[in-house]
């Protein structure tokens, strides 16, 4: 199965199904949002890690010749197809399965983006001396917490196919990025 960087890549796809589905019904409370971001961004890019390895490696002891391209095509090729069936299904669900879980994490992204605001005004706010720039700091943070205002966040949607999009995008760029790393590491030990 290692052998088929797409079986490998179906593998990652169901590892991250796992973890979503985990988070899912076991982390839906009052944190979903924080500790969503906190799986994307710690433990998921270490399990597509292990795979793009375990990809490479199986062809390394198979052995393989193995230049740049190749070990690139062997670390990307996984990852993509693992990414791109995560990133569908987590759409085609959150927008059509369980609208409220997508509330719930739009809710949660968008207080937490006020707690962030106000946190940072009064961290600026301490530190500040002169009236005028205690001033112009209020006016700032009165102007932008009008966009957090029930009209202007009515239609904002952070799970949306477009965004969705953006994230893949931003995704791919962290795959090539590492596909790099372990095409220039793979092909200098193996041809050796």
């Amino acid at each position: 199965m290692v052998k088929n960087v797409y079986a490998v890549g179906f593998v990652l796809f169901i590892v991250t199904m796992i973890l979503f589905f985990a988070m899912y019904f076991l982390g839906m409370n009052v944190d979903y949002f924080n500790n969503s971001v906190l799986l994307n961004a710690f433990l998921l890019p270490a399990v597509y890690v292990a795979g793009a390895y375990l990809s490479v490696n199986s062809a390394k002891k198979m052995g393989e010749p193995m230049g740049f391209q190749a070990v690139f095509g062997r670390s990307f090729k996984p990852m993509f197809v693992g990414g791109f069936l995560s990133i569908l299904t987590m759409f085609l669900f959150l927008n059509f399965v369980d609208k409220g879980a997508k509330d719930l994490l739009n809710f949660q992204y968008i207080e937490r983006q006020k707690t962030e605001l106000t946190n940072e005004y009064e961290k600026a706010k301490s530190t500040m001396v002169k009236d005028e720039e205690k001033a112009e700091l209020e006016k700032n943070y009165q102007n932008r917490l009008k966009s957090f205002s029930p009209e202007m966040i009515k239609d904002k949607d952070m799970f949306s196919f477009r965004q969705f999009t953006y994230y893949f995008g931003a995704i791919m760029v962290f795959y090539v990025i590492l596909s790099v790393f372990f095409a220039s590491f793979f092909r200098s030990r193996l041809e050796e």
